[in-house]
């Protein structure tokens, strides 16, 4: 399976040429001010209209760019110089499909994503320059919400979101403060994310920094992310059609991850994710590590997952496999790590079932616990290898429902406990002395 990944970034890689020189559209042409004032939708919206399907540029020179919603075309180019800033308006009637209150939104199809467009191919969103969301003039009310109700997510619009694209490049740019996720590519094929910085404050509810969604052929690379939720999340929400798993062939490498959530697989899984590659990544003050996180009602079939060359520092925990979602994360509604006391259940079609997971090379520090393998009684997750892997922790490592779990010179050392807290696990390497 290694090799057909690394085949597939290479193939990924050759394939990062811009689609094309020219024509050539300056946004100022079309009457864009630059002012950080003055608002430039209409202005850049018709350099976009006026591009689609030439293969051509829309270029925004050193400014601010202040603008309403915009939809990209096929075959377009959208390119911000450095120094040059793409501000999407603080307004949220913007964005609105019916207008109102915000507030009284029934969910996130009321909203009109800040850059959107579907069923396109050849698309690159390329800097050095930047694209702002403008996430402070949402964040306090979805906090607000949040708290009142643990785990709740307050619908606002998306930075990104891209359905439906053939060939999507975005790379050597920033995005930043997004009310909502970042960047969504849904129902894409051949994806490349290279060389882009995602930024958002630690504490900003949702603000996921990529989201894949039911993609095939992704790679996400030398990226660095600074967030408030999850760094990346694969997600499969439903089946696709012609396609046994909805997400696959997914390699994330050489990517920096801050402040975030963590590299997650989930919580939408019910469409099935398979051959997922993550290599010499870097965590750093992130909650959760290497995270695949489901439940009944939202589970699938999560298979063929390996993660390698992985530093960890101030991490809580390194490792969070997961079918109980709500219960393994500090903000979800029951807090902490703890394994709820459910009893087996019929099963149903969406069941979370996880299997060949393999963890090699990974060295963690972390606050708190080491990690958490937690399946259900009924779909005990199985195969996970854990070789050459060093946690040290100030508690072990709870593996509730598993079976075939191996340890090649694997090494937890918690400061208080033992190394291992087992329930109904089957572990090779573990003695019951220290369970």
């Amino acid at each position: 399976m290694k090799s057909i990944l690394l085949l597939a970034v290479s193939v990924l890689l050759v394939g990062m040429t811009r689609i094309s020189a020219a024509p050539v559209f300056e946004v100022h042409d079309y009457g864009a001010v630059g002012d950080g004032t003055n608002d430039d939708t209409a202005a850049i919206q018709k350099a976009l209209d006026a591009c689609d399907g030439t293969g051509g540029t829309v270029h925004f020179p050193v400014g601010v760019w202040w603008s309403r919603p915009l939809v990209i075309h096929t075959k377009t180019t959208l390119s911000l110089s450095r120094g040059a800033t793409l501000h999407a308006s603080p307004v949220q009637s913007d964005y609105l499909r019916g207008g109102g209150d915000w507030l009284k939104a029934r969910g996130s199809s009321s909203f009109i994503n800040f850059l959107s467009g579907n069923n396109l191919t050849d698309i690159v969103i390329e800097g050095p320059g930047t694209i702002d969301g403008n996430g402070q003039v949402w964040w306090p009310e979805a906090e607000k919400a949040r708290q009142k109700v643990s785990g709740y997510t307050l619908p606002r619009p998306n930075l990104i979101s891209l359905n439906h694209v053939t060939h999507l490049r975005v790379q050597n740019i920033t995005l930043q403060n997004s009310p909502k996720f970042h960047l969504v590519p849904s129902d894409c094929t051949d994806v490349v994310i290279s060389n882009t910085t995602i930024l958002a404050p630690e504490h900003a509810a949702n603000t996921d920094a990529i989201d894949p969604s039911s993609c095939r052929q992704v790679l996400i690379t030398h990226c660095t992310i600074d967030v408030g939720d999850d760094n990346v999340a694969i997600k499969a929400g439903r089946a696709t059609a012609g396609r046994e798993f909805a997400c696959e062939d997914i390699t994330v490498a050489d990517c920096t991850f801050r402040h975030g959530h963590g590299m997650s697989i989930g919580s939408e899984t019910g469409g099935g994710v398979r051959r997922v590659l993550v290599r010499n990544c870097t965590f750093a003050n992130t909650e959760n590590g290497l995270r695949i996180k489901s439940q009944i009602g939202r589970g699938g079939r999560v298979e063929d997952i390996r993660y390698e060359h992985i530093t960890m520092t101030n991490v809580d925990p390194a490792i969070t496999f997961t079918m109980y979602y709500m219960n393994n994360s500090a903000h979800d509604a029951a807090g902490g790590h703890a394994t709820p006391a459910t009893p087996a259940r019929a099963r149903t079609d969406n069941v979370p079932a996880y299997r060949d997971i393999y963890i090699t090379d990974l060295q963690a520090t972390c606050p708190r616990a080491a990690g958490v393998i937690n399946g259900l009684p009924e779909s005990c997750i199985s195969n996970v290898v854990f070789e050459n892997v060093t946690i040290t922790s100030a508690k072990g490592f709870e593996i509730s429902n598993a079976r075939g779990i191996q340890l090649k010179q694997a090494t937890v050392t918690p400061k208080k406990g033992p190394p291992y807290l087992l329930t109904n696990a089957g572990i090779d390497g573990v003695s019951p002395a220290i369970n």
